[in-house]
Order: structure tokens, then C-alpha cells, then sequence
């Protein structure tokens, strides 16, 4: 008999190491190994003289009218799995607990049920009741949508031979047990166990399956990497427990674009999309005031504008504070070095605050000029022209660099009314002219921030 082997993965990079460890040594996060079971198998069909499963076949000869999309009346969802729900697909949802998983799978669910035709929805940690509740809630009659309340794989794949879906929706992927692993529920083995063989089932039938995955409390679905490489699509929902505005962020899709973002608001009735996510993120924005920069920046294909805040103020410690919300941390270190060194702006006796309103997260470094303006706009007690947008990178030298998009960001600022645009200068061409829209091209940081803290009035 064929000896059971027990490997530790790290959930957070996926490194395999032969025992447990309180600290990963290649990723340096602290419990983040699982004991993964090995256990030995013998998979029918792969013995000698086995019949192949399939032929090779010239690739110019492979059939393509079968991969049609299923477009919903969600345009903000289709535009996230880049244009609809593929055949044949396995796509996974993450996020945190209560963030609106459940919520937005059961409108996908009546969507494709009203349609196409049944869907299953298998839960493993609600009751029929209680989701009975919640599509009472969201409006949802029903008809075509099946509930299932199941954990045994064995069990939920049976029922998808005999119904027969459009649709198959499992959540979660950590409550489903496979039959014939000794590990616990919700193990690295079991969860890439299970979304393996119902990748299996995906692709055999056509069927789109859709499955949830928890974060841990790194802010990682249990055991990513194993489930990674397996779907399809993996699907991020993003958003503050205290704002209303959700982010359904693309992390992966082998089917289009990878960094696309569609965005909803949370209310009674469900998920609602939200058609034009820049003019909501500025609604409360006070034009006026100092400390406050609008950035353009890209989520996918999409230029969005938002509202960069910043507050410096005198430290009461030795050392002063840097926070920073919605940005990446080490980037406002960067930008506070350069205003001080570069600029000539005082911070080093300055606590410096930065936010981004709505409780977005932005990672591009083209936000970096809004941030430095915002931050010289704060220290120097001025307001920056209610009219103007900003975007561009700062470098280490104080110089701007250009940033991609520029023409779909420019569309975007016009759009919404601005009257001058502020953008990195190149040597090699001028900004470009749009008509109503007045584009302001700067060197530096220091020549960026003159010109947007200039008082015309």
C-alpha cells in the first residue's frame, strides 16, 4: 500500500516545504502553512494500453462556434468577465465575509435563470429558507432557480447529471466535501480536490460554474494558489464594511481583460450598478477646499476620476506619521521625500495624511502628482482650481513621467466637465489639444505644483 505523504503549504505564496513552520521563509508571513495530504490514487483510464481521452487536431481546424457568451442585463458585470459568462467556464469570487458575495451570485442566478433557463444554487452554509428570505429581499421570484443545500461533491455533481443547468453557482468551495480524503472540510486538498473535479464537469458539459472562495485574515482566499491555476476567472469583490460602492475587480480571466472593474452600491434591493462610478465618487466633493486634487486613473479599460484628500499638520512626536488610505504606502513616502527635497515643501515636523474618498484602492503610480498636490495644497493652506484634473508618475528626480491611456483619460475629464487638464510634458511631443478642454503639460513636480496652486482670482 502506497504511503501517504504530508506536505505544509504556505496559503499566501504557495510554497511547498516538507514540515510546519511558524513563518514562511519565502514570503515572510507568519501561520500561513496548511498540512496538505498526499494520498495515493489510482485514477481510471491512465493504466497501460489505456484508450486516449482525445486526438491531436490541426489547429486551424478546431471548431470556434461554440464559444458564444451569455450576455446579462448586468453591464457592469459583463464588462468585469470581459463581455459575459463563457460556456465551459469555472470563475471563482472572492472576498471578504459580508462584503456581498451571496448577494450578487443570486441576482446572476435569477438573471440567467429568467434567460436561459434552470440554475442551481448550491449552498453549504445557508438554508433554503434563508436564501428564500434574501431573494425575497432582492425581488426574486424564482421560478427557474434551484436551490440545493449540499456539501458532498459526490452529491451536488449527481444532481447537476439530473437537472441538467444553464448555470451552477457553489457556495462556498470550503464547505464542499470530497468523498475518499481523509483531510478536514475546507483544507488545501479538499478545496483543490473539489474545484478540480468541477472544473472537470465544466468542461465536459459546457456548463458555467461559478464558486466562492473566503478570505483568510491576510486578505487571501484559502489556499489561492492551489485554485489559481485551475479556473478560469478569479473575481475579487472589493469595498469598505462602511461604505455602500463595491469593486468587482478581475485578478485573472483567460477569456479577456485581466484588470477590468465593474462597480455597485449596496442597497435593500441588492447590488445596483453604478453607470457612472466618476461622477458619483466626486457628488460630495467641496471645490474649495485645501488639501484636496482629483486623479485620473485607469481600473482596466476604464479611466476613473476620484478625489485624492490630504492633511499635514504639526507632529506632537519626535518622528511624524505618514498614513495613507486608498494609496500604496511606500509611494507616499516616495512623494513626502521629493516635496521636501525637490520642492522644498517642509514635512519633516508635518503628520501627513492621505485618503482617497470612497473607499477605493488605487495602485497605479499615475495618481502620484494628485497626491503631491494635494499634499502641497494642504501645507500651504491653498485650494487647487476646482476645474482642474491631474495626472502623471513622480520620480526620484521630481520629474513627471507620462502615463498610458492618456486620450481615454482626457475623454473622461471632459466628460465630466473640467476645464484643464494637468499632464506630464514629454520632450519628444506636446500634450495633446482637445476642444472645451484645456491640456497643461508640466516638467516637474515643483513647476506642477506652481501652476495648480496659482491663485487666479
Amino acid at each position: 500500500m502506497a504511503k501517504v505523504r504530508t506536505q505544509y503549504l504556505c496559503q499566501n505564496c504557495g510554497s511547498v516545504f516538507p514540515r510546519w513552520m511558524g513563518r514562511c521563509p519565502n514570503c515572510g508571513e507568519w501561520n500561513t502553512l496548511v498540512e496538505v495530504r498526499e494520498e495515493p490514487s489510482a485514477p481510471a483510464g491512465l493504466g497501460k494500453g489505456a484508450p486516449p481521452l482525445s486526438k491531436p487536431q490541426p489547429l486551424a481546424q478546431v471548431k470556434d462556434d461554440t464559444f458564444i457568451r451569455l450576455t446579462l442585463p448586468l453591464p457592469e458585470f459583463n464588462r468585469v468577465l470581459g463581455g459575459g459568462i463563457v460556456p465551459g467556464s469555472l470563475a471563482l469570487v472572492g472576498g471578504e465575509p459580508g462584503i456581498g458575495k451571496s448577494t450578487l451570485l443570486l441576482q446572476v442566478a435569477s438573471l440567467v435563470s429568467e434567460q436561459e433557463g434552470p440554475v442551481l444554487y448550491v449552498s453549504g452554509e445557508e438554508s433554503a429558507q434563508q436564501l428564500r428570505l434574501r431573494s425575497q429581499r432582492l425581488g426574486i421570484q424564482g421560478e427557474q432557480l434551484y436551490v440545493l443545500t449540499e456539501t458532498s461533491l459526490e452529491a451536488i455533481v449527481a444532481q447537476v447529471e439530473q437537472l441538467d443547468p444553464r448555470l451552477l453557482i457553489v457556495d462556498s468551495i470550503q464547505t464542499v466535501q470530497c468523498e475518499g480524503l481523509s483531510s478536514r472540510v475546507g483544507s488545501v486538498s479538499q478545496v483543490r480536490e473539489a474545484a478540480s473535479r468541477l472544473m472537470q464537469v465544466a468542461k465536459r458539459k459546457g456548463l458555467p460554474i461559478f464558486i466562492v472562495g473566503h478570505v483568510t485574515k491576510s486578505g487571501a482566499i484559502a489556499g489561492p494558489k492551489a485554485l489559481e491555476h485551475i479556473v478560469d476567472t478569479v473575481l475579487y469583490l472589493e469595498g469598505e464594511r462602511y461604505h455602500t460602492y463595491r469593486l468587482l475587480r478581475s485578478v485573472k480571466n483567460r477569456f479577456g481583460p485581466t484588470p477590468e472593474v465593474g462597480v455597485f452600491e449596496m442597497r435593500g434591493e441588492g447590488m445596483v450598478e453604478v453607470s457612472n462610478p466618476s461622477e458619483t465618487f466626486l457628488a460630495e466633493r467641496l471645490p474649495r477646499a485645501s488639501g484636496s486634487a482629483i486623479a485620473v486613473t485607469m481600473e482596466g479599460t476604464r479611466p476613473l476620476l476620484v478625489e485624492i484628500q490630504a492633511l499635514a499638520s504639526t507632529t506632537s512626536f519626535g518622528q511624524p506619521r505618514r498614513t495613507a488610505n486608498g494609496v500604496d504606502f511606500n509611494r507616499l513616502l516616495l512623494i513626502a521625500a521629493v516635496l521636501s527635497r525637490r520642492v522644498g515643501i517642509r514635512l519633516h515636523d508635518q503628520d501627513v495624511f492621505v485618503n482617497v474618498v470612497g473607499g477605493l484602492r488605487i495602485e497605479e503610480p499615475a495618481v502620484d502628482l494628485a497626491v503631491a498636490v494635494a499634499i502641497a495644497s494642504s501645507t500651504q493652506d491653498r485650494p487647487v482650481a476646482a476645474d482642474l484634473a491631474l495626472m502623471g508618475e513622480v520620480g526620484l528626480s521630481g520629474e513627471l513621467r507620462s502615463v498610458g491611456h492618456l486620450e481615454a483619460r482626457l475623454n473622461e475629464v471632459d466628460k465630466l466637465g473640467f476645464k484643464r487638464c494637468l499632464v506630464p510634458r514629454s520632450i519628444h511631443h506636446d500634450p495633446p489639444s482637445m476642444d472645451g478642454l484645456e491640456v497643461i503639460g508640466a516638467r516637474s513636480v515643483q513647476e506642477a505644483v506652481r501652476i495648480a496652486l496659482r491663485q487666479e482670482n
